[in-house]
């Protein structure tokens, strides 16, 4: 297997055991954040929205509580996950069921981020799915089509965390041209398709469901990467930013998946055929600025080797 070493950034001795973390929303990814920060001695506190799965973290040893959104802003207020220092928001928009309050969401978290005395850091988990309606190489300082679907939403999400650097800075007094100590920060950062330990993305053929797009190329991240990101994220001390969580992997939709059906021992794939739009190329989301700016090296930089290996 293709493995590169973590990077010193997502090492235990960079991520100061000081800090206290809080995730809401900790399904499957931050579930592994949290079992990660655990056995580095960060203090971990997690929410979910209804009291059975936050009983099965408890169950999990990932201390957590229910916190369900959108909510009363002074009760939200009060609520224990604002009495951490770094605040992962991994709720997920839901847009499949019909739900447009993801902004909102996301905007009360950070309004009672700014009441609290104790949060100096908030990393939003938005996706890649910002850059629908684009089509050739994008990155964090593309011009969004706010047109296309999903994308004005999670951009507002996005917004809400970034202001809450100048938020917390005009508030108390700081002056921006100076590096403050204790100094908020907001981060996003906008992942692609995860996979990762019961996500293989063979088991999407299982039902027989006809892909879309052959030529159109792979934008995926690995669980492991997404928690390395995540916790890079904490550790670092850049003023805040957008960052591309993806695995460096560019192959098309059609190889990916016929590679996919073959590790699963699945019929091919079938897709649809259709042809990419005339003058449009292929989506490819980069993430240069991601590696360079923290120093991370890909744990699964060839994820066709990923699917070969196993998980």
């Amino acid at each position: 297997m293709n493995k590169a070493v973590s990077n010193k950034v997502t090492s235990s001795a960079e991520i100061s055991v000081g800090n206290s973390v809080g995730i809401v929303g900790c399904g499957w990814l931050g579930s592994a954040l949290a079992q990660q920060l655990i056995k580095k001695a960060v203090k971990v506190l997690a929410t979910r929205s209804n009291t059975d799965n936050a009983e099965q973290l408890n169950s999990q040893g990932i201390e957590a509580q229910v916190l369900s959104l959108p909510a009363e802003q002074a009760q939200l207020n009060s609520h224990a996950i604002f009495r951490q220092h770094c605040l992962v928001i991994a709720i997920t928009p839901q847009f499949r069921q019909g739900r447009v309050d993801y902004a909102e969401k996301v905007q009360q978290l950070v309004t009672a981020a700014e009441e609290s005395s104790s949060v100096e850091k908030i990393i939003l988990l938005s996706s890649s799915a910002i850059y629908n309606g684009l089509s050739g190489p994008v990155d964090e300082s593309i011009t969004l089509d706010l047109s296309a679907d999903k994308v004005a939403l999670l951009n507002q999400a996005e917004q809400a965390v970034l202001n809450f650097n100048q938020t917390y800075s005009n508030e108390h007094g700081f002056n921006d041209s100076k590096p403050q100590a204790g100094k908020s920060r907001g981060y996003v950062l906008r992942l692609s398709g995860l996979v990762g330990p019961n996500r293989h993305p063979g088991k999407f053929l299982l039902n027989g469901r006809l892909l879309k797009s052959p030529q159109a190329i792979v934008n995926l991240i690995h669980q492991q990467d997404a928690v390395g990101l995540i916790q890079a994220l904490l550790a670092s001390e850049l003023d805040g930013g957008i960052f591309n969580g993806v695995s460096p992997t560019q192959v098309t939709k059609q190889q990916y998946y016929q590679a996919a059906a073959t590790a699963l021992q699945l019929p091919a794939p079938v897709f649809e055929e259709e042809a990419i739009l005339s003058g449009d190329k292929p989506k490819v989301v980069s993430a240069t600025k991601t590696q360079a700016a923290l120093n991370y090296r890909f744990v699964y930089a060839d994820l066709l080797s990923w699917l070969t290996d196993g998980e």
